[in-house]
């Protein structure tokens, strides 16, 4: 294999696992209340405008924007959950599909109207520039970025499965009555589950402005690449959203590689369709 395909590769890997990131968060809040959040991908752009909000005033990259956006978002999601999920769960599907997708138009406009329509972006050397490691040329930020976000999903793999909170939150996934009776508020856990999802998918945020443009309409194309690593993964499913973010990044790599970017979404997105064809829960899906 040819060094230059090797570093493809390898890069494919860094971007999948920030894709997984930010899309475990959009599977830990199916995982637990069955609700598809539409404004997910926003969730992301205003992670990354926190971290390029976090450089105009202090001049600092992501180990200061990333646990800063982490707070903001996490923050933003337990508002939302006590204003908006709580009620429109209790309503019919098509409730909480238009409810969803009418906070994302208001993230989104919002954004618009205190920042512009202006793309925006982060100083290319903010995290080191580029460097060679074995005869592959990586950049500092997608390295970083790639190494955090495995780094962070696998905390939250573990938080989910080997500590108390998350048996209790498995518990309120599992049987929000059976759980009450034992003493659990689900409302509590519920809460605590937006403020995981929405501070995950703000480091993933912060992460992603260090080499991708920042604008307001870029969380449309970050909920599409979500919604098909959560999809291929298996709906509730951690996992299943890691290896499946692993194998997005490496096909668009791929792709990209081989054919052309311009026609690399449409070999993610046709590979994605045969796949669920045959396994349509994903990967590590239950039927």
């Amino acid at each position: 294999m040819s060094s230059i395909l090797v570093q493809v590769v390898v890069g494919g890997l860094l971007l999948g696992a920030v894709y997984a990131l930010f899309s475990s968060g959009l599977t830990l809040i199916w995982g637990m209340m069955n609700i598809v959040n539409f404004a997910h991908g926003d969730f992301v752009m205003l992670g990354m405008y926190v971290a390029f909000v976090i450089w105009k005033l202090f001049g600092s990259g992501p180990l200061l924007g990333a646990p800063a956006a982490a707070l903001v978002l996490a923050t933003l999601g337990i508002v939302v959950y006590f204003g908006l999920i709580r009620s429109i769960m209790k309503g019919p599907m098509l409730a909480q599909i238009l409810g969803t997708f009418g906070l994302a138009l208001l993230l989104r406009y919002a954004v618009f109207w205190w920042f512009g329509a202006n793309f925006l972006s982060l100083p290319e050397d903010i995290v080191g520039g580029t460097f060679d490691l074995f005869g592959i040329r990586i950049e500092a930020s997608r390295l970083l970025a790639g190494l955090v976000a495995l780094i962070v999903t696998g905390a939250l793999h573990v938080l989910l499965t080997r500590t108390t909170l998350g048996s209790k939150m498995l518990a309120v996934a599992e049987d929000s009555a059976a759980a009450q009776l034992m003493g659990i508020r689900p409302d509590t856990m519920q809460a605590i589950a937006w403020a995981i999802a929405a501070g995950v998918t703000g480091i993933a945020g912060a992460l992603i402005a260090t080499f991708f443009y920042v604008v307001p309409t870029v969380g449309e194309t970050l909920a599409i690449v979500a919604f098909v690593t959560v999809s291929l993964g298996g709906f509730g499913s951690v996992p299943g959203a890691l290896v499946a973010g692993l194998l997005i990044g490496v096909i668009e790599s791929l792709s990209a590689y081989w054919i052309g970017a311009v026609y690399k979404d449409i070999v993610v997105y046709a590979l994605f369709l045969g796949f669920l064809w045959f396994r349509p829960q994903g990967l590590m899906g239950k039927s």
